[in-house]
């Protein structure tokens, strides 16, 4: 093997070794372990704050920079998906409406 190969095992091997040590920390004690009420509470919005920030970038941004118009088909898509939402509190309603918006002013105008 040249130093290439064994720096990736070596890596790789590392990696390993610190995922089981730290998944496996938490049996190694006899009492029950708790989260704190803070860290509780924040975890009730780690699944929004991990789906904004997935979605916004994608919506408010194209090749790396803020979009500079107005006429981007993902807005008015996000909000027919949004106001259709805060209207009918349906997910596939949300899909469905966003999406129609969004492929009949990308496929219609081009935008």
């Amino acid at each position: 093997m040249n130093e290439t190969d064994l720096w990736t095992v070596a890596t790789i091997a590392g990696m390993a070794g610190v995922t089981v040590i730290t998944r496996c920390f938490f049996f190694l004690s006899d009492k029950p372990w708790t989260l704190p009420d803070l860290a509780k509470r924040g975890l009730d919005y780690a699944p929004i704050a991990a789906l904004a920030a997935v979605i916004v970038p994608e919506i408010v941004m194209t090749q790396g920079h803020l979009i500079a118009t107005w006429q981007d088909a993902r807005l008015f898509g996000t909000a027919a998906g949004v106001a259709w939402f805060f209207w009918r509190r349906g997910v596939l309603g949300t899909i469905v409406s966003g999406m129609a918006v969004y492929l009949a002013l990308h496929l219609g105008l081009g935008w």
